[in-house]
Parts: C-alpha cells; structure tokens; sequence
C-alpha cells in the first residue's frame, strides 16, 4: 500500500477518524505502514556531549548510545541563537529572515509575525493533518505549545525552577543565571516528571502512528541539580575551555553590541572569583542529569511495542558559551552559540546500516521538518525552506552544497560550511574564521586579501529576503535589540 497516496493534507484526520469508526484491519494496517517519530528537545544544549566531544569531562552515556544507532551531524547550527526565535524557525519550518520573529515570541503570537508566518502550519499540525496522533510534555515552542497544535499536551512548570530561597552565586534578577546543587532529588524536577509523562506514553496503546515530542528544560539556567550529578564531575577533574583574552580585540563594533549582556557574568568577573571551574562544572552537571532523563524515556521506548518502528531526533536549540568570547551566554553569531547537538536514529526496521554514522557537513535545525516528514513518507510541504538531510543519513559523505545559515536580528547572518564561519553584519562589516587552522575562531581573517575568494562564495548562501523585525517579536536584555523591539511596535 502506498503511504503517500492514502492520507493527504488536511483530509488526514477525519479519513484516520473515519477508518476508526468503520474497519479496524485498515487502522491497523496504518499504524504499521508509518512510523512513528520521538523528537527529544534539550534546552541550551551546546556540544559538550559524548558525540561530539566538545568537552573531555562530559558524561552522556544514553545520548552516546543514542548516537551509535543513528546519524551524528557534528556540524548543526540554529537557525537563530536564542530560544524564542530558533524553535519558532523550526516548528514552522520557516528561517527568521522570512517570518521576522527575531527575538522571543508568545506560543500563540508566531503566526501573526507576518504574512508568511500566518500561512505556515507547525510541524506537528502537519503530522496531525496526515493521520498522527501528536502529543507534547515540556518546553516544545518557547513557553509550553501554540493551542491545538498537539492532541495531547503534558503541561510544563512555568520558568526553570526548582528555586531555592535564596540564589547561590549570581545574583542579578534579570537572569536566571545561577549554579549549585539543588534540589536534593531529582524527582524534584520537572525534566524527571517530563521523561516518565513520555515513558507513560510509550507504554500506553496508541491506534495511530504517533509524533511525539518531549522538551527538556536542562541545562538552560538556573545550573540546578542534585549533588549527585555535580558528583560526577569533581572540581579537580575539571578543565577549562579555551580562552583568549583579547579575542574580540578584531571584531566590528557591532558584533560587541549585538552580544552585550550587561546582566551576565564575564570570564574575566568568574577568574578573579575563582568560579570558572565552578560554573563549568554546574553545566557538565546539568547535561549528565539531563541525560539521565533522555534515559529514561528511550529505555521506556526499547521496552515498548514501538521500539521497531520509532525514530528518533534529538536536538538542542541552540549552543551555549561557557566562557569563550568573555561570555557565558547564548545570543551570540560565533561557533560555540549556533552549535548544537543533532542525532537522527531512523526506525530499527529501516536502518539498513546506517548505526554509528557521523557527518561533518553543515546543517540546520531547520532542516528537521522537511528530513522528518522524508522519513515518514509524508508529501512534502512546499512552505518548508530548510533541506531534506536523508541522503545524509544513507550516506554521510553525499554530495552536499548547502550551508547552514544563523540569523541574530536582521540582516546579521553567519553562514558555516565545514571548513569556514563567514558573519555579515547589518552595517556591512563581516567576520571570517577558518576552522581547518581555527577551531576557536580567535583570529578574524576578514580583511585578508587571501580570503577574497572565500568570502564571495559564502556570500551566495546569504538569505534574500530580510524581513522587518515584527511587533511580535522582542528581546529587552540587549540595549541593541531594545531598540528594534520598540521601533517595532511604534511601526505598528
């Protein structure tokens, strides 16, 4: 029976409803000709994991084992450096460039961004319209879900608590940014209560093909977990990343305004208070838990009636910096906040070989909700702007011409591909580091006459379309940024 001809568009559910009513032996047959997909989100998760060996301290064991049954693409990017932009990218489908959702936006707002906004329809509706049943816990758009967007929602505790009484190390009320261990088990936090709403789900009988989805608040800020976790990874042990004092030294001006964050700690304030290590250690922590909660819910799937026939994706929306660049922070155009973790395992009875693959050419999380719906057999969406990676996933050395491109506010644009980061700024001014002698991109090579060639070619991969900053759409910790926001809604 062929798939793509028997649910098409929006006809999807009502002929799944209408094959429940009338004949079961078809329900059943749909259910075994889709496969289901587990999409497993991880909240400011840079590359300090086992695959991809960001840093030497780190302790993933279940994303590892995750990674040896699937594709790990070591060269993903965001499409925005910040939470709000970056999931509403991808679960439309649609770069920020286009819908002009640059900052944070509420769940039920992204798609009155602008025209194009309103004509998309979010990853899951797609699925939901194609004969899935979908069902969310956690932080899956920037707050919780856009309504209707999923049949069933788990719910998430509102900011990234626990909280104890009284902050432990940074005290500035207009970050979450804190470190220690807290609370004292990890029942106590909401990712542990998320993973075992998923693992319920996995062991509950579903009579569709399901796209689910789980949303992990760790290890964005507060760094909070038990002790144990901080355990894992003792103070001694740990090593620093690498820091160049004088790094931004060769970069425009607009590149320190974009990323001034007058309310986080600098490199320079955490080595003259000796709690560099410290603050390395609380997110090698938070990763480790985070991880045991990722655990949890593919071990629930491997002891499920799914497990043959369940992808998996899992991703971070976007990296972090732990100290690189003076900063620890996100929102940033640079390597180490647009890198983040991408691993696609496809279903045990499609895999064909493919356990154990790695990738090193460039790739955008935008590239998921085309990839996904390949997978599953699904008619593409003519809306989606990112690119199918499939053929990556057969073979990781394929042919591959595309780049993948951030966005932080318009017209600034960095652009990866496996051997250069070429950044444009509004004003013009650019940024070019070359990974193959560079890896920390600690010596701008833009003005290098050498490069000229570079540079035009990474140019091409530079968005057409630049679309207003939309009134829906704002970011207040960045004086840069503030002023967009506000000229925004003075333009409404």
């Amino acid at each position: 029976m062929n798939r793509r001809n028997f649910i098409l568009g929006g006809a999807g559910v009502a002929t799944a409803t209408a094959l429940t009513a009338c004949n079961h032996d078809w329900l059943t047959l749909l259910k075994a000709e889709y496969p289901n997909v587990l999409m497993l989100i991880v909240d400011d998760l840079n590359d300090w994991v086992g695959p991809l060996g960001g840093h030497p301290n780190t302790k993933t064991p279940n994303i590892d084992k995750l990674a040896k049954h699937g594709t790990v693409f070591t060269n993903a990017h965001a499409p925005a450096p910040l939470c709000g932009p970056s999931r509403a990218s991808i679960m439309t489908g649609l770069a920020p460039s286009t819908t002009g959702i640059y900052g944070h936006v509420k769940d039920n707002d992204i798609k009155s961004a602008n025209e194009k906004a309103a004509q998309s329809t979010f990853i899951s509706e797609y699925f939901k319209q194609h004969g899935y049943y979908t069902a969310a816990v956690g932080k899956i758009f920037h707050q919780q879900v856009a309504n209707n967007s999923f049949d069933l929602y788990g719910g998430r505790v509102k900011g990234f608590g626990p909280y104890p009484e009284k902050r432990m190390k940074w005290h500035d009320k207009r970050t979450n940014t804190d470190w220690g261990a807290f609370p004292e088990k990890d029942e106590q936090m909401p990712d542990f209560e998320s993973a075992h709403w998923l693992a319920e789900q996995l062991n509950t009988q579903h009579n569709k093909p399901f796209f689910m989805a789980g949303g992990f608040l760790r290890p964005h800020v507060p760094w909070y977990v038990p002790q144990k976790w901080f355990d894992m990874h003792p103070i001694a042990d740990i090593k620093l990343p690498p820091y160049f004092k004088d790094d931004l030294n060769d970069v425009p001006n607009i590149a320190k305004a974009i990323t001034e964050l007058p309310m986080m700690p600098t490199t320079e304030w955490a080595i003259e208070n000796g709690e560099w290590k410290n603050m390395v250690q609380a997110y090698l922590a938070s990763v480790s838990f985070v991880d045991s909660c990722i655990g949890i819910v593919l071990d629930a799937l491997e002891a499920s009636q799914y497990a043959n026939n369940t992808a998996v994706v899992l991703w971070g929306d976007h990296g972090y910096q732990i100290g690189e660049k003076s900063k620890f922070a996100k929102m940033a155009l640079w390597e180490r906040a647009t890198r983040t973790p991408l691993i696609i395992m496809p279903p045990k009875n499609q895999r064909k070989g493919t356990d154990n693959r790695v990738t090193n050419k460039p790739v955008s999380l935008l590239d998921l909700y085309p990839t996904l719906i390949k997978m599953c057999g699904l008619p593409s969406n003519p809306q989606n702007q990112g690119n199918d990676v499939t053929p990556l996933i057969t073979n990781p050395n394929s042919l591959w011409t595309h780049a993948a491109v951030t966005t932080y506010g318009p017209n600034n644009h960095a652009i990866k591909t496996e051997r250069y980061r070429y950044i444009r700024y509004e004003d013009g001014s650019e940024e070019l580091y070359d990974h193959s002698n560079d890896s920390n991109e600690w010596h701008n090579v833009a003005n290098d006459e050498a490069y000229s060639e570079v540079k035009d070619r990474m140019r091409a991969h530079l968005p057409v379309e630049n679309a207003n900053w939309s009134p829906v759409s704002e970011y207040s910790g960045n004086p840069y940024f503030q002023k967009l926001t506000e000229q925004a809604k003075l333009n409404l």
